[in-house]
């Protein structure tokens, strides 16, 4: 608070009564911190926007966290952030996900301990006996292996499987994007015709106020869950 005070020249105090209170600061004093703090001015003060339609933009836009190239430049140190400090709710949507383990060696044991304090956790593989896995095998070029990489996938999850609070699934859906929710950030890994999902594109949103982007890929999650078959941990 004190290193916002001396760049805005206002008190420390009333830094403190923009936070605890809810107090909006003045417009230069909204544009200092914005540019101080790395975030948009939206995504602080959303109720500043001056219209609907421009409000629900610039709020979808504040959603937007960063952009990587490809999956793979996603920092490992953000996928354990946000898995170890999960709250209330994760959800994964993939094919195989092997690479979510591969990033998270005690991936399992680390599941079980956001389960320990409450947390919600929803799995959902692709189903490898489904045509769906099959025709994405034959996109990719991968020579029938995609539905072993998934059910070596799964391998990492019989023990929490049916545990309280977990829920895992099989889906036998087109998947248009891989999808990695946690709380209210949510990383959006779509994919390209042809190309791995490893080598797509990933967006990091946090939910905001006003914001579509956030609920717009979460709903997509749901509509693959209700139509995915539990799994208990047997061989499929």
């Amino acid at each position: 608070m004190e290193d916002l005070a001396e760049d805005c020249g206002v008190d420390p105090k009333t830094v403190e009564r923009w936070i605890s209170l809810g107090r909006l600061p003045h417009r230069r004093n909204r544009w200092l911190t914005a540019r101080k703090l790395g975030a948009e001015e939206a995504y602080l003060w959303p109720d500043v926007m001056p219209s609907a339609n421009g409000k629900r933009g610039d709020a979808s836009r504040a959603e937007l966290v960063e952009i990587y190239p490809d999956r793979a430049s996603v920092p490992r140190e953000l996928w354990l952030r946000l898995l170890t400090e999960a709250q209330e709710r994760i959800d994964v949507l993939v094919f195989s996900g092997t690479f979510f383990a591969q990033t998270q060696p005690r991936v399992a044991r680390m599941l079980a301990d956001r389960l320990a304090i409450g947390v919600e956790v929803r799995m959902c593989f692709g189903d490898p006996n489904s045509e769906a896995v099959a025709v994405r095998d034959r996109e990719e070029g991968l020579s029938g292996t995609l539905a072993a990489k998934i059910r070596a996938s799964l391998t990492y999850y019989r023990e929490i499987a049916s545990a309280e609070g977990c829920e895992v699934r099989l889906h036998p859906t087109t998947l248009y994007a891989s999808i990695f929710r946690y709380d209210d950030e949510i990383l959006v890994n779509p994919h390209a015709y042809g190309e791995p999902a490893s080598v797509n594109p990933t967006f990091h949103f946090r939910r905001v106020d006003g914001g579509s982007m956030f609920d717009h890929y979460l709903s997509s999650f749901e509509r693959v869950w209700a139509n995915a078959m539990p799994w208990l941990g047997a061989e499929v």
